[in-house]
């Protein structure tokens, strides 16, 4: 049975912002308030901003795009450091990075995803931000840097809607400390719960202008054959998913321990 925590940040400005620490981890837990993951921070204003700062997070790792960033630049508190990681800067026409469309162009997004294409297209899109070599390049980037022993404070990483980009950093992450592949389904889930209900204002703004808004939702969501893509497509190419992050994305024995000393905190310590 997964294990069942509230690790979520109520943070109108922010959706989806969870704590990733508390679960079960290889001969432990994962540290709470070390890291977390969220939606876009684009809007983070008011009292969010002071709550976000509240939390302690020093860096945070931007998932998008440069085309996603550079629209939507992220809000941050004074002080924290911003970290770009495009991981589909391979990719022109990856669904992933389309989902912004639902505020500023609904109807083509919906177009996009006809006659069924979109189930098919996110586990496409899963498959790439296994493999594409600037998703290999991008996450190698972000677990060296979060294992940086100059590092310090809690971690954010985030992409648009925090579900896909961000979902597999958040499995993969997991996974690597020892996290059961249960729980690991069960926090990606999460979104669901999470995002989805701050989307509603957008597909109702959607629905108004004749757009069927069930071709969006696979696309809105997550599902569990999305995350299976992902980590088989991680075990095809490299073996396992610590093949994946050995041979993918070129950590040693070493990173991975010093990952695992640095999220998990075992009984008795």
């Amino acid at each position: 049975m997964a294990t069942v925590i509230d690790r979520r940040v109520p943070l109108r400005s922010a959706p989806n912002l969870r704590d990733l620490g508390g679960l079960p981890a290889d001969g432990g837990l994962v540290r709470t308030r070390a890291v977390y993951r969220s939606a876009t921070l684009a809007r983070l204003e008011g009292d969010d901003l002071e709550a976000f700062r509240r939390l302690g997070v020093a860096t945070v790792y931007d998932l998008r795009t440069a085309g996603e960033r550079i629209a939507s630049p992220d809000r941050l508190p004074d002080g924290v450091k911003l970290v770009g990681l495009d991981v589909l800067a391979d990719s022109t026409t990856d669904v992933a990075a389309g989902v912004g469309q639902l505020a500023s162009d609904p109807a083509a997004l919906a177009a996009s995803l006809g006659e069924g294409r979109g189930v098919a297209l996110m586990r496409d899109s899963y498959r790439n931000i296994v493999s594409l070599p600037s998703a290999l390049a991008a996450y190698r980037s972000f677990y060296l840097d979060l294992i940086d022993p100059v590092r310090s404070g809690a971690a954010l990483f985030h992409c648009t809607t925090g579900k896909d980009r961000t979902g597999w950093a958040a499995a993969s992450l997991l996974l690597l400390l020892g996290v059961s592949e249960e729980d690991v389904r069960a926090d990606y889930l999460e979104t669901n719960a999470d995002l989805l209900p701050a989307l509603q204002p957008l597909l109702a703004v959607a629905a108004a202008k004749g757009v069927d808004t069930q071709l969006l939702l696979p696309v809105l969501g997550v599902r569990r054959e999305y995350l299976e893509a992902a980590i088989e497509e991680a075990r095809t190419r490299f073996g396992s998913v610590e093949g994946y992050a050995t041979e993918g994305l070129g950590l040693d024995t070493s990173d991975l321990e010093a990952l695992r000393r640095r999220f998990v905190v075992h009984s008795g310590r």
